[in-house]
């Protein structure tokens, strides 16, 4: 994993998810949330919104309203902050 980031199996399928192609409409809230955590700091601001922090990104993402799936815009933004951090799978997606 880049940046020295060695995530367990299940953190390992939930970056795939997010870079996988074509772009995936079912990715759990929770296991985002659980992998950000993993490589760096989530917390929830007084606002309801989570401030997530990776390595020198930081971005701010609502909780899913429906099904606790993230949307197409939130896995975008995720791949965006994520290839930034140099967290991105080990294929190099």
């Amino acid at each position: 994993m880049a940046s020295g980031f060695d995530l367990i199996g299940h953190h390992r399928e939930t970056l795939e998810q997010i870079f996988g192609h074509p772009l995936s409409h079912n990715i759990e809230w929770h296991d985002v949330l659980s992998l950000l955590e993993s490589i760096g700091t989530a917390v929830e601001e007084r606002n309801g919104r989570i401030r997530v922090e990776v390595g020198s990104e930081t971005e701010t993402f609502d909780r899913p309203k429906e099904h606790g799936t993230i949307d197409a815009q939130q896995v975008v933004d995720l791949r965006h902050m994520l290839q930034r951090a140099g967290v991105v799978p080990d294929d190099g997606s």
